[in-house]
């Protein structure tokens, strides 16, 4: 189950208003910056996001035909502001992985009660 297109719209006008102010800093968060496919704009999307050994990995709760996915994977790169710093991330990757091994244990097995099984990794430079 991926969550409804509904709750993306209100997450997009209401929530990411609020998580803008929180992104920059908190663990398990972070600030996409991404440049859209065909517009060329700029774009600042709030994640969850988490450390793998060589990059970091998003889980695609939306699932993985989210426009800022299709962004960052034509662009092959983009910036990640996680904890006060910014990270040039690249070489992003699809990976679907039903035991969600890549995320801390809590947000596995909630990411389980939501039946999230697609994933982003980027690596950073």
């Amino acid at each position: 189950m991926v969550l409804p297109k509904g709750l993306a719209r209100f997450n997009r006008a209401v929530t990411n208003r609020v998580n803008k102010y929180v992104v920059n800093w908190a663990p398990g968060f972070g600030l996409l910056v991404h440049k859209g496919r065909k517009s060329g704009r700029e774009y600042r999307t709030p994640l969850n996001v988490f450390r793998t050994d060589d990059g970091f990995v998003v889980a695609l709760t939306y699932g993985p035909d989210t426009d800022w996915v299709k962004n960052v994977l034509a662009a092959e790169s983009c910036t990640l502001i996680t904890q006060r710093k910014n990270y040039r991330v690249h070489s992003p990757r699809l990976v679907h992985d039903e035991s969600r091994q890549a995320m801390p244990v809590v947000v596995r097995q909630f990411l389980g009660l939501l039946n999230v099984h697609d994933f982003l990794l980027v690596k950073r430079e």
